[in-house]
């Protein structure tokens, strides 16, 4: 894997992956930028939800539960001092649907967390995670909760 980050003014950047896309990175107004982009942090995070939720509806897909909706939120607290790390992030995951399974939707977290998602096998080990689901049932009057609840790792995964 391959990425290229070029600066195009004060702290833009021009990045571009190796798969040939580019993204605009930017930082506020009071370190020198314009706020015309994300910053660095920012698209970790990102890539963090991006890679887990490919997998979670993946798994999903395979085992065939009606998901009509998907979303994955996330949100990281950073430290106040630099290096300014995340300290620790929590992942929702909103699965709506019609009768998805809690059993599956756990599983496909589980997989995700332990077995395929890089990004998290990464940053788990120097981040604590909390991973949180939702899984509403699709109705004519919009999602309705159904069920939540958070998906935790056996003990001798922690």
């Amino acid at each position: 894997m391959q990425a290229t980050v070029t600066l195009l003014r004060k702290m833009a950047f021009d990045a571009v992956s190796g798969s040939g896309h580019h993204q605009l990175m930017d930082a506020e107004a009071r370190v020198g930028g314009e706020n015309r982009g994300p910053r660095p942090m920012e698209f970790i995070l990102r890539g963090l939800l991006g890679c887990t939720a490919m997998d979670v509806i993946s798994i999903l897909r395979k085992k065939r539960q009606q998901v009509t909706a998907f979303e994955v939120k996330g949100t990281a607290e950073r430290a106040d001092q630099h290096p300014k790390v995340f300290t620790h992030i929590t992942i929702e995951y909103h699965v709506v649907g019609h009768a998805v399974e809690e059993k599956a939707v756990r599983r496909s977290i589980e997989l995700s967390a332990v077995r395929y998602c890089p990004a998290q096998a990464m940053l788990k080990g120097v981040v604590p995670m909390r991973l949180l689901y939702y899984i509403y049932e699709d109705t004519p009057d919009g999602p309705e909760l159904r069920i939540q609840g958070e998906w935790t790792p056996p003990e001798d995964q922690v």
